[in-house]
């Protein structure tokens, strides 16, 4: 059953919780920004949460580092230059690491960015979500597409070409046309990236407890994919993941290290994070407090447990399957310590309902195992042998 447990790359996730106004369809641990930003005191928090963890990633270079929320934009550039140098006093950033920064138009000064790459970032991930500013008024954006455009051209400015832009489809009232129209205008911006995902209402959320009239329907937000899709590959990016396009060598290298299930530090509040231990065979997945309040106090580390056999297979399975590619057979051994034979039936199922094909070291999604991808990744839940 063990195959013995490698190493893998790792990344840093930051989490920066606040935001100006909680948007009614977001589930993630954000916060609405009550009075001023505390951001000499988080920063002094995070430093000592990556200390805290460092024991658990001694010696290992950081790949990638990705600053997320709630809003990071809202701390200003020479803050995210302190904490990047507090990061880099701490644990090594191997050479051209990749350092994300998620920014929401409509907090961005208009020469930002500027200070922002000075300051050592080199990728940002922009919350666009729609260019129509209706649909932007029905999610709850604090940004029209005027704040938009003067993000995207400071990006431009400031030489930061490699930015991601956030779409979001099957808006409330939204048609074809116009999810086609906010496909159009990511293109003319020219990022190296765009994330596209299909609205949904998730549990605890605003919209959940009061959808929105007039959200699309099924096969509507079928052709919304569809179509998209196609006008995607017609500007030139290539899907590599169920919800992220690339133009050639741009894909997240943070995002890809997740899907592949390699290792990551997580800092902040409600932060997750995952590292292996090749000498004790284990995998070991740490969160820490969600509130902000109870992070700042000192109160960081909300558990730390062993991920068992059955959540190895399925968390490789879950994130694996996501990619276009999908996964190498020594990748599964050398990242879950498991052997082949652990997982073989339910693969062999896979490919005899035609979800898997066979391919180079691997196996891939086929045409009809990326339309449903759930029922695929659904094989691999616990207690499916």
């Amino acid at each position: 059953m063990s195959a013995g447990l490698s190493l893998p790359p790792l990344g840093l996730y930051v989490h920066l919780p606040w935001c100006v106004r909680k948007c009614p369809y977001c589930d993630f641990n954000s916060h609405a920004l009550k009075g001023e930003l505390p951001a000499e005191d988080y920063i002094r928090a995070l430093l000592d949460d990556l200390e805290q963890d460092l024991p658990l990633a001694w010696g290992r270079p950081v790949s990638s580092v990705f600053f997320g929320g709630g809003t990071p934009s809202l701390f200003n550039a020479a803050q995210m230059d302190e904490l990047l140098s507090g990061i880099r006093a701490r644990i090594a950033l191997a050479p051209g690491c990749e350092v994300t920064l998620e920014a929401n138009p409509g907090t961005v000064e208009h020469d930002r960015f500027s200070a922002y790459r000075d300051a050592g970032i080199n990728r940002v991930s922009l919350g666009v979500q729609s260019f129509n500013d209706a649909h932007l008024n029905k999610l709850g954006r604090i940004h029209g597409s005027a704040e938009v455009d003067r993000a995207i051209g400071s990006l431009h400015d400031a030489g930061l070409d490699n930015f991601n832009i956030d779409l979001m489809y099957a808006l409330p009232g939204q048609t074809v046309v116009q999810a086609l129209e906010d496909i159009d205008r990511a293109v003319a911006a020219a990022p190296a990236h765009v994330s596209h995902y299909q609205l949904t209402l998730e549990p605890n959320t605003a919209f959940a407890a009061a959808p929105p009239r007039g959200i699309p329907d099924d096969d509507t937000s079928w052709d919304m994919q569809e179509q998209s899709a196609a006008r995607l590959v017609e500007g030139g990016f290539a899907q590599y993941e169920v919800s992220a396009w690339a133009r050639p060598g741009q894909s997240s290298r943070h995002n890809l290290n997740y899907w592949r299930f390699g290792d990551y530090l997580g800092i902040g509040a409600g932060a997750h994070a995952k590292l292996t231990d090749p000498a004790g065979g284990r995998i070991l997945r740490l969160a820490k407090s969600r509130h902000p309040k109870r992070y700042l106090a000192g109160d960081r580390l909300a558990e730390t447990r062993e991920i068992d056999v059955e959540e190895r297979v399925f968390e490789f399975f879950l994130n694996g399957l996501r990619l276009r590619d999908g996964f190498a057979r020594d990748a599964f051994e050398a990242r879950t310590g498991l052997g082949w034979e652990t997982v073989a039936d339910r693969v062999g199922q896979a490919v005899e309902r035609g979800l898997l094909e066979p391919g180079g070291a691997g196996y891939a999604p086929s045409a009809l195992g990326w339309r449903f991808v759930n029922d695929l990744q659904a094989l691999f839940l616990p207690g499916k042998d």
